[in-house]
């Protein structure tokens, strides 16, 4: 499971920001504390699709240390970064990818996209293609 900690900061003028410490382009606001750690999750993902854009490696998250909280990649979040994380120590590359999988390069970028709503059956082929596996489990929140 990749999981960030994260820094919210109570603001004077009301609400909280929302920072990460080993992905600092990740910043997010909300009103409440609620609404701060919803915005959060999506505001991690976009910051590490900056990573993926341009294919510099994603940063390794560090333990949280006091007054933080960890704020979990979303499900489809997870299979993107395994998928992109298991390309790059294997050496292939989109065009290899997409030529494995029998699709348009297109379809590859889409699957690496981590705001594009792509379908599970799709990241489990492709993660299969270079030789992993989704696993899927279910936790007590």
């Amino acid at each position: 499971m990749r999981s960030y900690p994260a820094r919210f900061s109570r603001e004077p003028e009301g609400g909280y920001t929302v920072t990460f410490r080993d992905v600092p382009e990740a910043i997010t606001h909300g009103d409440t504390a609620e609404e701060a750690r919803a915005r959060a999750v999506d505001a991690l993902e976009t910051a590490l699709s900056f990573y993926i854009d341009e294919r510099r490696p994603l940063p390794p998250a560090s333990p949280s240390k006091r007054g933080e909280r960890t704020i979990d990649l979303s499900a489809i979040g997870m299979a993107k970064t395994a998928l992109y994380e298991a390309m790059g120590a294997q050496g292939v590359g989109r065009a290899e990818l997409a030529r494995r999988l029998g699709c348009h390069l297109e379809q590859v970028a889409r699957l690496l996209d981590l705001t594009h709503a792509s379908k599970f059956e799709a990241l489990e082929r492709a993660l299969a293609a270079v030789g992993r596996k989704m696993v899927v489990s279910a936790e007590a929140a």
